[in-house]
């Protein structure tokens, strides 16, 4: 049915039915300037004789971590935005789910993360930083609705943005992204751009003193803020030249979720050129090096080579319209629902440094994972 849902804490965006799809980004930007120049977006009288820019037409969807894959945009057909949080009318309870699969196993994601800080820390080595996920295989006992799963996740996550999304256009035909995710990649309205990005975590405790401590302990973190600054450093890089002002703070401050904290930089700027719009800017962030690494193409081609396809996870979901207004955020903490609606693939991940441990890397993807599992009130073997 091609359904599309973003749940921002301040607006809900959500679509049905499509009109046309596009597994190129380039083909959706050239869609999107084109209905912009049409005759038809001329502006339209009201009842009262005041004349109006009409509504926008959008796309929405998915793009993958990989930009080199095909991307689930496409043209709805119907469109409710609304003002304010998503409330959910009912949440009916969901199936038991279980762990069948951890790909890679707990010790193998170990050995990987630590051949990777042995790499990283070879000053011949041109890779600085490398994000390395692992992933569980869920298996429900009854099939799984995406909109109920995405309601479960919102009142555990209310500040989240919480996203359900059709990957049919991306040759997927009943697959779903679902997620409840902290980062947002870019938004933009009119000439002003903002972003959210996250890199540096560690798990929440639950112990309020010792919880704190190991926020403060974050916050004080080398080696967090060095992994920090890789993605301020190319977000700075990436916009400078398309932002005629940009607000970057010198230093991160904290974040934090149910299951973790993050450093997290607030950003915004002014665009130069008013007809930049959303999805270029997406395009241009993704993806940063808070789900990639740096440099860019030898950090992709090292998950590339290491991991398992990622898909959409590490990707981004969002919408643009045709007045180039939009929202995108990255597709974390979440997974991939199959076609038989009882197959759900979670992931997550870290960015690795030459100063990380590999096994408190890998106690992050595990806090991560909980987002979603804790949901499903299912638990990984061994937790």
């Amino acid at each position: 049915m091609n359904e599309f849902l973003l749940a921002r804490p301040d607006a809900v965006l959500r679509t049905s039915g499509v009109r046309k799809s596009y597994s190129d980004p380039r083909e959706a930007l050239a869609a999107l300037r084109a209905w912009r120049s049409s005759p038809g977006r001329a502006q339209v009288a009201d009842s009262a004789g005041e004349r109006h820019d009409p509504a926008p037409t959008l796309i929405v969807g998915a793009l993958p971590f990989d930009p080199r894959e095909p991307a689930a945009l496409w043209q709805p057909e119907t469109v409710l935005h609304t003002a304010g949080p998503w409330r959910p009318a009912a949440l009916p309870d969901l199936p038991e789910v279980r762990v069948v699969t951890e790909i890679p196993s707990p010790a193998e994601h170990v050995a990987r993360v630590t051949k990777l800080v042995e790499q990283l820390a070879d000053p011949a080595n041109e890779l600085r930083k490398v994000v390395a996920a692992r992933s569980i295989v869920l298996e429900a006992d009854a099939p799984l609705d995406p909109e109920v799963l995405a309601a479960h996740l919102l009142t555990r996550h209310p500040n989240a943005a919480v996203y359900a999304v059709d990957l049919s256009a991306a040759g997927r035909s009943g697959e779903t992204l679902i997620g409840a995710t902290p980062e947002v990649l870019i938004a933009r309205h009119g000439e002003r751009v903002s972003l959210h990005p996250l890199a540096g975590t560690v798990a929440r405790l639950a112990d309020p003193a010792e919880d704190a401590a190991q926020a403060r302990e974050l916050l004080a973190s080398k080696k967090n803020h060095d992994e920090h600054a890789f993605v301020i450093d190319w977000i700075r890089r990436q916009l400078t030249p398309v932002c005629a002002r940009l607000h970057i703070p010198d230093a991160p401050e904290l974040l934090s979720t149910e299951q973790v904290w993050h450093l997290a930089t607030p950003i915004h700027g002014v665009l130069r050129d008013p007809s930049t719009t959303a999805l270029d800017l997406a395009l241009l962030l993704h993806p940063t090096p808070a789900v990639n690494g740096t440099p860019f193409t030898a950090a992709l081609d090292a998950i590339a080579t290491d991991e398992p396809r990622r898909g959409f996870y590490g990707g981004a979901v969002g919408w643009c319209g045709d007045d180039g207004d939009g929202e995108w955020v990255v597709a974390i903490r979440g997974g991939e629902l199959g076609a038989d609606r009882r197959t759900l693939r979670a992931s997550a991940g870290g960015g690795i440094v030459a100063a990380s441990d590999p096994r408190a890397e890998l106690a992050e993807t595990t806090a991560k994972l909980r987002t979603l599992m804790n949901a499903l009130r299912c638990e990984l073997p061994n937790d």
